[in-house]
């Protein structure tokens, strides 16, 4: 995949994400000029092939403190052919749109004519009229004809590119982005619809996503009886962990956010987000359980959450709801602590410790450290929040 006038091409990435440096890493091994903007710090970084090849995520390269080459983001986004809006997003609630908006300004007042802009936040449906009316009002020129604008979903799990289905103004393909977002050997294309649909096809996906996890977290949360427990962990439901949980929440809250007046689908949304954001007090309800059966003191306990999270990933639910479990806990048992490491260390302790797993790989490597097998009580925070040890 060449790409024909290479040398006036640049992109740049807004957001040091991991979802955003993925995009400009992959368009940077391609030999393309490729910028990324650390939107806290308000530089961009310019993003050499062998930066890209040395750093294979955005955390080695913040880490390393590899950050090279600065200039002014608003020179950078002027000279730029494409902009890929992909921010870390750390407000939560009423504050999240305008933690948004202030980054997509920021992003928006220096396009210039002829350049394209692609989102990849979700917006719910309907969003993008304002994304697209604020880029036209600011700029002065029309989206469609001076400015190309596209939508494109992602997720750090999904990864990008994946599948995708791409929201277009335009309606048509854009055979240069392709070629920005695709690798040589793949077979995968990319499909341009209009903007609507793409809105739609997403919504549709965390929606079917969400909705038979809701139903199974509320069903679960009925069973008390060990037996039935333990014949429902004998299926996949062992696997689905807090960490699914909470994959995709920023996006069902976008959904609900864009949704007006009452109906069956605004109480679909609703009573799905509830329903799994109620998962964190089943999960705190039934650590109080293992504390009442197994007669231990909340004094004489203390427990262990770990989740080992992305910390620069564009959605912040996770953080959210893992500092909202940290807190819930201490309000019954004052000795919790966050564990985000590679690995636990048990150090001497006169207290019982209860780990909370949040995954199947934190799980995992406590089961490869031996852990498991410890003194310690392990709760899995899956469907029926099953116990080891």
């Amino acid at each position: 995949m060449s790409f024909r006038q290479s040398s006036s091409l640049s992109v740049i990435v807004y957001g040091l994400s991991t979802e955003g440096y993925r995009i400009a890493s992959s368009i940077a091994l391609k030999g393309l000029k490729v910028s990324l903007i650390d939107e806290s710090a308000r530089v961009a970084i310019a993003l050499k092939p062998d930066i890209a090849r040395n750093y294979p995520d955005v955390n080695s390269l913040i880490d390393d403190e590899a950050l090279l080459g600065p200039e002014p983001v608003d020179i950078a986004i002027s000279t730029a052919s494409y902009i890929f809006f992909a921010p870390k997003i750390r407000k939560i609630g009423q504050d999240v749109k305008s933690d948004v908006m202030s980054k997509f300004r920021d992003a928006i007042k220096t396009l210039r004519k002829g350049s394209s802009f692609v989102y990849t936040l979700p917006t719910g449906m309907g969003g993008n009229d304002e994304n697209i009316a604020l880029i036209e009002h600011l700029t002065g020129m029309t989206v469609g004809s001076d400015i190309n604008y596209y939508y494109m979903p992602i997720h750090s799990s999904s990864g990008a590119p994946h599948d995708l289905l791409v929201g277009s103004v335009q309606s048509k393909q854009d055979a240069q982005m392709e070629r920005l977002l695709l690798d040589q050997d793949t077979n995968m294309k990319v499909n341009f619809v209009d903007v609507l649909s793409a809105e739609f096809a997403h919504s549709i996906r965390i929606l079917g996503h969400y909705a038979g996890l809701a139903s199974i977290l509320e069903v679960c949360k009925q069973v008390n009886d060990v037996r039935i427990s333990n014949e429902l962990m004998s299926n996949p439901l062992r696997n689905v962990y807090l960490d699914e949980v909470a994959d995709g929440l920023y996006d069902l809250r976008a959904i609900a956010a864009s949704l007006g007046g009452a109906g069956p689908l605004m109480y679909l949304v609703n009573g799905t987000i509830k329903g799994t954001e109620g998962y964190v007090k089943h999960l705190i309800d039934e650590v109080r359980d293992v504390l009442k059966k197994r007669d231990l003191k909340a004094s004489r306990t203390k427990i262990v959450i770990k989740w080992k999270l992305d910390l620069n990933e564009m959605r912040g639910d996770k953080l959210d709801l893992q500092l909202s479990l940290e807190s819930k806990l201490k309000d019954y048992i004052g000795d919790v602590e966050l564990h985000n490491g590679p690995s636990i260390d048990l150090y001497p302790n006169d207290k019982t410790i209860i780990i909370i797993t949040c995954s199947k790989e934190d799980y995992a490597k406590l089961e490869a450290e031996g852990i498991v097998n410890s003194e310690c009580i392990i709760m899995k925070a899956n469907p029926v929040c099953e116990i080891v040890g």
